[in-house]
């Protein structure tokens, strides 16, 4: 199951695909993590699509990702006596803490740290930013707002508050609960919503304690302020930008996805970009030329990952949702540009052996036509650092643990492979020759690349750089 692209493909499960023949389809179409939407389902549907996606990983033999994704805050309004209002442009309009039914003139605001944070001139956000309001004047428990942008209002909707820091913790108590289950299940990955500042990683990570890694999902403008301490804090970051959308004008949105993903590239942290990137595909058959666009624009950037939300978790196309997004990708790594905007934005190595090394064996590679890199490593450090050089060759990583394997999945050009550890040179050269052959990343004569740390088995401990070849 070699794939025949280095940009990896997120799939979202749900109703639309939640059997063995489905997720079978969407990982033969070219699905490499699966993530699992805790905004949605039981605790049961999740453990049974969990056991299925271990089914299909032990029917095909090559490590798959399992990625929890948590709701995180939800900050909504009450309800409406008769369910809805519409409010005008120019009209006042009260949010308080009072439970009883909303009107044309008020309505509920259970979210006390939202009060804390507005200050009058902040703007309010409903419904997915469809009605702006603006404070005119606040309290600790209400606020006065202006109608800006007018509309329907009905039960329930969404709040954003674009200009303020929310003193909220991005768990809650809910996420505490599925934390501890999919922790349990043993999801690979663990997508912290709502972050806001590296502290909100910092209290994610002391909870996992090191069982999964940790994905920071950029949606709030709050955490550019400090980008660069919390990729730093986190295992890898995607960018929301369905939130990230609602809290900031359309066209910043952009430019923010690609200073993410520069800011990720270089720190060698795996980076994911998601939200809508074939949204018709939900409901239609082929997407539109801008969605593709989309699609494209985020693989020349150098994004490890694109994602698929509804189009595989409740689309009516899914598999060709999945099949479709793996056709993109592929065509943009054909691309002969896309090899050399790869080149022209290649970070600059640290000042580490470890760094040295991979760095050497990216060149050493396109110089003698290796079929592949091969990495030695325990905890997956090793193969992000190659990675990150974004080589012309693919990344076979051999690693003797298969929660290693199934974390790098995620990663650009990474394909794992679970094999014992080695105690020689000569059986490193051995397995690493024998595996490219097996996973089909070449033939006899062909040149291996490969990197390891000496003693075997220490963790992050680069420091041998070895060509071989493989047997007939």
């Amino acid at each position: 199951m070699r794939r025949a692209r280095n940009a990896k493909i997120i799939a979202t499960l749900g109703p639309s695909s939640n059997d063995l023949g489905r997720i079978t389809k969407l990982f033969e179409a070219g699905a490499d993590v699966f993530r699992l939407n805790f905004s949605h389902g039981t605790h049961e549907d999740h453990r049974r699509r969990y056991e299925i996606v271990r089914e299909v990983e032990k029917a095909h033999d090559r490590p798959i990702g399992v990625l929890m994704d948590l709701q995180g805050p939800k900050l909504r309004v009450g309800q409406f006596d008769g369910g809805q209002v519409e409010l005008r442009d120019g009209e006042r309009f009260v949010l308080d803490m009072d439970a009883a039914p909303g009107t044309r003139q008020r309505v509920s605001l259970p979210h006390p740290e939202i009060f804390q944070a507005l200050k009058s001139g902040m703007d309010l956000l409903l419904d997915d930013g469809r009605i702006r309001l603006r404070v005119v004047d606040c309290s600790d428990d209400r606020a006065e707002t202006e109608v800006i942008t007018g509309g329907i209002l009905s039960d329930r909707k969404g709040v954003n508050v674009p200009g303020a820091i929310l003193p909220l913790s991005p768990l809650t108590a809910k996420d505490h609960a599925d934390l501890s289950f999919g922790l349990d299940l043993g999801v690979d990955w663990v997508a912290l919503s709502f972050v806001q500042r590296p502290e909100d990683v910092a209290e994610a990570r002391k909870l996992v304690a090191g069982r999964a890694s940790i994905m920071a999902k950029l949606e709030k403008p709050a955490a550019f302020d400090r980008l660069d301490e919390i990729i730093e804090l986190a295992d890898a970051v995607m960018v929301a930008r369905g939130d990230l959308g609602v809290e900031l004008p359309p066209e910043n949105v952009p430019s923010l996805q690609k200073r993410i993903v520069r800011a990720c590239r270089k720190a060698g942290k795996p980076v994911v970009v998601a939200t809508q990137m074939l949204e018709s595909m939900v409901h239609a058959p082929t997407p539109t030329r801008a969605e593709a666009s989309d699609v494209a624009t985020a693989i020349y950037e150098g994004a490890d990952a694109v994602m698929l939300s509804a189009e595989t978790a409740s689309g009516k196309y899914a598999v060709d949702a999945l099949t479709m997004m793996n056709r993109i990708v592929t065509q943009v790594e054909r691309d002969p540009n896309f090899r050399q905007i790869m080149d022209a934005e290649h970070p600059d190595p640290q000042a580490t052996a470890n760094d040295a090394i991979t760095a050497a064996a990216r060149q050493v590679a396109h110089t003698v036509s290796a079929s592949a890199i091969a990495t030695y490593t325990n905890s997956g450090s090793t193969t992000l650092r190659a990675a990150r050089e974004r080589p012309s060759v693919p990344i076979l990583s051999l690693t003797p643990s298969i929660g290693t394997a199934r974390r790098l999945t995620l990663a650009w050009g990474v394909h794992g492979v679970v094999t014992p550890d080695v105690t020689s040179v000569e059986e490193m050269v051995e397995r690493a020759t024998t595996s490219a052959s097996t996973e089909g990343f070449g033939g006899a004569g062909d040149r291996v690349v490969i990197t390891a740390g000496m003693p075997f088995g220490t963790p992050g401990a680069t420091n041998l750089l070895r060509i071989a070849w493989i047997d007939g």
